[in-house]
């Protein structure tokens, strides 16, 4: 009893600091005019934790361009007739199995990171996910591989964790949008990374012979054949640079990523202090510059993030009217917290990840399929994939990749501005059963390549500009939608569980309709029956939540 009226008490007092700093940041804020990349606040820190949000695209992206190939080699029989089928069905298994690892964890992550902080939660999640991603590399059967997936899953159950960060280092809503565009562009970039280096890498001897062959370069022992440990573990490579990647990232967050959870931000850090250690010995040995030669401003928190400016300025009056206010003050009872709004919300943004992750699961496979010529169909009893290599389906999709960068900097804020978040939500769930009812169609082109290509570019660019807005409008949407500030990290939490159960959900789905469609002819059925209703639904379901509702958008957390 205590322990709960303390964490009671902190969220109060939290409530009367953040009032003041609403109170006195209302008179000193930037005109509308102003708001910009570059007046974007804390740009050091939402690097960093963007960095950090790399651990999913390489966890989970790097399969995807040879998932095909690789549940294909640990078949005990490759070439039965009833392969394709089986591989469709475990490429599902071995997909969901990352997000049934999310599900786990999710809360779990969130209400670690509310009592212990949000940096320590981070950081050990991406201890857990460097370990499994080497392991995974190493593994040669459908339980190891199921294993492996659902450990890096669970570590990345700190995504919501991320979100909530990226909510409280940028407090100013009107730069939110940017802020929260941040990770999403990295999460991307590091998706492209993830593909076209999950495509190159995989089985090197095959297909990086001038390295890895009987005459490559790194063939040190001239095994006739190539590389020893790249033909007994061809898909160990890709994992080997995960591992070294988020290793990277890991030190980057140990040594710059700040606290901001408000009961822990001012505790010291090893870290930070190591890390501030290391740049002054970089400077003063590598520069050449003393510590006579330059003055530290603000050395203890150079970024102003610990304690913003309104923040410092009030804290002192808080502090003085804190027990003044604290018995009008009445906290949300856990109950309390899950309001109507919140919970429309949270549908929104799960239906958003149960299409999406059969896409991102069924499209790759859907490449990777031998091409079949179709003597005789309809437009609805086809069969067949497209018949690609890892390296062009890696290489393809990271091209699109790209693109979706370029849309999150530079379309998705203007749309955004024009017709609000809540709109660009509902334009972006209108394309998607566009690009899924055609998507099928693709396999009556595998034999003409001069339309193949041009078809198969308008497929993924329709699904990725839709998602390259969906995805930031729901997590703004949610964010908002929370009661109050100090609930936000049990509220994504939440959220990135209902995410999980969606992306575990729908590859199983997915994969078993594929597998289905393949047995009766009709390989559109994943398509047209999953897809295009769930995508539909979720259409629907964004005019749920009404025009009053997106009004509370503009007014977001600040009525606590």
């Amino acid at each position: 009893m205590t322990y709960k009226r303390g964490v009671e008490e902190e969220e109060r007092l939290l409530e009367v600091v953040l009032d003041e700093e609403k109170e006195s940041s209302a008179q000193s804020q930037p005109s509308e005019e102003t708001v910009t990349w570059r007046r974007l606040p804390h740009k050091k820190q939402l690097l960093l934790l963007s960095l950090c949000r790399l651990s999913t695209p390489l966890s989970n992206a790097c399969l995807l361009p040879y998932i095909y190939h690789l549940v294909k080699s640990i078949l005990s029989d490759p070439d039965h007739p009833s392969a394709p089928q089986q591989i469709a069905r475990l490429t599902g298994l071995l997909v969901a199995s990352y997000p049934l690892g999310q599900v786990t964890t999710s809360i779990l992550w969130g209400k670690l990171s509310d009592n212990y902080g949000r940096k320590p939660a981070i950081l050990i999640g991406l201890m857990i996910s460097i370990i499994a991603n080497l392991a995974f590399g190493y593994s040669q059967t459908i339980g190891m591989l199921m294993f492996w997936r659902i450990l890096a899953g669970m570590a990345n159950g700190i995504v919501g964790v991320m979100r909530t960060m990226t909510a409280e280092i940028v407090k100013d809503k009107r730069h939110q949008t940017r802020a929260f565009l941040a990770p999403p562009v990295v999460f991307n970039s590091g998706r492209v990374a993830a593909l076209a280096v999950g495509g190159c890498l995989a089985d090197p001897v095959t297909n990086l012979p001038s390295l890895f062959g009987p005459t490559g370069l790194f063939n040190v022992s001239d095994n006739p054949d190539g590389v020893s440990w790249a033909l007994k573990f061809p898909y160990a490579l890709p994992a080997i640079f995960n591992g070294v990647v988020l290793s990277v990232c890991l030190i980057s967050a140990t040594l710059g990523l700040r606290e901001t959870l408000v009961t822990k931000e001012k505790d010291w850090d090893f870290g930070i202090a190591a890390g501030n250690s290391i740049a002054r010995f970089l400077r003063e040995n590598l520069l050449g510059i003393k510590r006579s030669d330059y003055t530290t401003v603000q050395e203890e928190d150079p970024e102003g993030l610990m304690v913003d400016v309104a923040v410092a300025e009030s804290s002192s009056f808080a502090s003085s009217t804190y027990s003044r206010r604290l018995r009008g003050s009445k906290p949300i009872p856990p109950p309390g917290m899950w309001t109507k709004h919140l919970l429309k919300t949270l549908l929104a943004f799960g239906l958003l990840p149960l299409h999406n992750s059969t896409f991102l699961h069924i499209f790759p496979v859907f490449l990777s399929m031998p091409g079949v010529t179709n003597i005789k169909y309809t437009s609805f009893y086809f069969v067949g994939g497209l018949g690609l290599s890892s390296p062009t389906v890696g290489l393809y999709l990271a091209s699109f990749g790209i693109c979706g960068i370029l849309l999150q900097l530079f379309i998705y804020p203007r749309v955004q501005k024009r017709i609000g978040t809540l709109g660009a939500f509902r334009l972006s769930s209108a394309i998607f059963p566009i690009a899924y009812l055609f998507a099928p169609y693709l396999s009556l082109l595998s034999q003409d390549a001069t339309a193949k290509w041009p078809a198969m570019a308008a497929i993924l660019f329709s699904q990725v500009l839709a998602r390259t807005m969906a995805f930031p409008s729901s997590v703004v949407l949610l964010t908002n939608a929370a009661p109050r500030k100090s609930v936000l990290g049990t509220v994504h939490g939440a959220g990135n569980t209902l995410s999980a159960l969606a992306s575990a959900g729908g590859p199983v789905i997915g994969g078993l309709l594929l597998a289905r469609g393949i047995d009766k002819g009709a390989v559109g059925t994943v398509w047209w029956f999953w897809l295009c209703t769930v995508s539909l639904l979720s259409l629907g379901w964004t005019f749920i939540l009404d025009k009053e509702e997106d009004g509370e958008e503009e007014r977001g957390m600040t009525d606590a």
